[in-house]
């Protein structure tokens, strides 16, 4: 079978190194909680290179928490005008991080903070780089009313932002694509949330990126036959360079 949908590679960084953690799990402010299920040797430079190689472009290099500036700003160097960054981006920074290499800027918590939706932050963020280099960051988890909900603070808080068609139309017209993590799936190679990959190909106006609890090429296709080609996707835990079952180079060739 063809796939319609993208592969979109990834360089999450935790403490400067490359990691793979179970979504829901990261809160630093419970270090207990946090499971990690990988952490590579190679630096953040490597796994730019390599997806510079491979052609790959929309890719995502995420800052998790503190310490991370320089892993990021490496990645950058290493493939530039190739990956977007995302973690701690604000309008007084976004600029930086274009200049430094990146494709566009990822944002959560400068327009999504303590609950609620702040579009004056957004316009800000808008007048200093503009839509076409920005990425919103709709993570989401289901609240008890089974509504999607976007999630902020290393995805433990809910907004009251619910990630619907209202929503999805009213904020295409400032970015250039949205990122969604399904975080109650994240990190656990346990399938992809369905539900939500075909509320995204149903509303929204524009490209989004699909991560979260993809476990085998059965549900690349899955992305790719319900995402009606808006949706590309994003593999982390389970991809063998990550520590993973499925084979990086085979989901580079599935997907050209």
């Amino acid at each position: 079978m063809s796939c319609k949908a993208r592969f979109r590679p990834c360089i999450d960084l935790h403490d400067g190194k490359v990691k793979q953690i179970v979504g829901g799990t990261l809160n630093t402010a419970d270090g207990d909680a946090l499971r990690t299920n990988f952490v590579s040797e190679k630096s953040p430079a490597y796994y730019a290179e390599l997806y510079r190689k491979d052609g790959l472009t929309g890719g995502h290099v995420i800052k998790l928490g503190a310490g991370n500036d320089s892993a990021a700003l490496e990645a950058l160097a290493a493939y530039p005008g190739g990956l977007q960054l995302g973690g701690g981006v604000n309008a007084d920074n976004a600029a930086t991080f274009i200049d430094a290499g990146a494709s566009a800027v990822i944002v959560t918590s400068f327009v999504f903070s303590n609950g609620e939706f702040h579009e004056g932050n957004l316009a800000k963020l808008l007048k200093a780089v503009g839509n076409e280099r920005i990425v919103l960051d709709l993570s989401c988890r289901k609240g008890s009313d089974g509504k999607y909900m976007v999630v902020t603070d290393r995805w433990k808080n809910f907004t009251t932002m619910e990630v619907c068609g209202k929503t999805l139309e009213k904020l295409s017209s400032s970015c250039t694509e949205f990122l969604i993590h399904a975080v109650d799936v994240e990190g656990k190679c346990s399938g992809i949330d369905t539900e939500l990959v075909e509320l995204l190909a149903e509303y929204s106006p524009c490209k989004c990126v699909y991560a979260g609890g993809i476990s085998s090429f059965a549900d690349v296709q899955l992305i790719s036959d319900a995402g009606k080609g808006k949706i590309d996707f994003t593999i982390g835990s389970a991809l063998d360079i990550f520590g993973g079952h499925i084979a990086y180079k085979d989901v580079v060739n599935y997907c050209k």
